[in-house]
């Protein structure tokens, strides 16, 4: 394999080389390893990458393309707190897709397509209510983490959910100095009920000198499909909360446990090694909203991005 990956032409320095070398060394270096999906990956473990988001610098990979809009609309979509796939399906993003048809094959024992089961998703709401929920994901431990009031005998009632990203905007502006700015999705008590326990699952911010810096952790990484949304959103929702406090964005920091390419990624991997990253694509946040619940897809821009041609490979569920 090593000699398929030959090291591409000197070039200057790219943020995006990070990302390279690091898929470069799963894939020559890693451990082969059997994982839940039953594909297989290879793997290293506690991984970083720093990125700066200074004058709208964004983490946006150049050497395939990554569909930042479809990016855009799952993170405003967890803003909401919807756990269902039906807002995703009506804007045609279909990140969410397998993990409810794969529970509906499974539970049915129907062999219906995928596209069969998401265009019943987006006909019947019925339906959608019944299979396309996806179970307490991210963001409802974001917005809606439950509570739980004792009303005596040992007995409990649901109290009210904590929002976390509102409390974290208003620690930010109120509290800059704090090192609790931190938003969490690892809810324990519910991850049997989520559909795919949250993979980036802890987000913490830090104030200095003006600036909002960030750091993401990953407890499990695709670094082929999954790694460049990432990314991209993580470093998104921190240009957001700079923004609606009053900070430039600083550096943004990723973190890894558990990083992996799977091996039926290999055409993938072969082929983005080979390619040389370019440009450096901007971000443009076109107007500030009263909230940071208030953002739409059109707020957003991008300029200078002009990325080689998209590679497929296919999910594992």
């Amino acid at each position: 394999m090593a000699s398929q990956l030959a090291d591409r032409p000197a070039h200057t320095a790219h943020y995006e080389d990070q990302y390279l070398s690091l898929m470069r060394r799963i894939w020559e270096g890693g451990s082969e390893r059997r994982d839940r999906t039953g594909v297989g990956t290879r793997s290293l473990f506690g991984e970083s990458m720093r990125f700066d988001l200074s004058g709208g610098q964004m983490p946006l990979i150049t050497t395939k393309r990554v569909y930042w809009k479809t990016a855009t609309r799952e993170l405003l979509w967890f803003l909401t707190g919807e756990t269902n796939i039906r807002p995703l399906v009506e804007q045609r993003v279909g990140i969410w897709n397998e993990w409810p048809h794969a529970a509906y094959v499974r539970e049915t024992g129907e062999e219906i397509s995928l596209n069969d089961f998401i265009a019943r998703i987006a006909d019947d709401a019925a339906f959608a209510a019944r299979w396309g929920d996806l179970g307490p994901v991210y963001g409802k431990q974001w917005v809606d983490w439950p509570t739980y009031v004792p009303v005596g005998d040992g007995l409990f009632r649901k109290g009210e959910g904590i929002n976390q990203v509102a409390d974290l905007v208003n620690s930010l502006r109120d509290n800059p100095g704090s090192r609790r700015h931190i938003l969490e999705g690892w809810n324990v008590a519910e991850l049997d009920a989520m559909a795919l326990p949250p993979c980036h699952k802890t987000y913490q911010f830090h104030v200095a000198d003006g600036k909002l810096n960030g750091l993401m952790f990953q407890r499990s990484c695709d670094v082929a499909l999954g790694l460049p949304f990432n990314l991209w959103s993580a470093a998104l929702l921190q240009v957001m909360l700079a923004q609606q406090v009053g900070l430039e964005p600083g550096e943004f920091v990723w973190m890894g446990g558990d990083v992996h390419l799977y091996l039926n990624h290999e055409a993938l991997v072969t082929e983005q090694l080979q390619r040389t990253p370019s440009g450096s694509p901007r971000l443009a946040i076109l107007r500030k909203p009263d909230s940071i619940f208030a953002y739409r897809i059109e707020d957003f821009a991008v300029s200078d991005y002009a990325p080689q041609a998209h590679i497929s490979a296919p999910v594992a569920v």
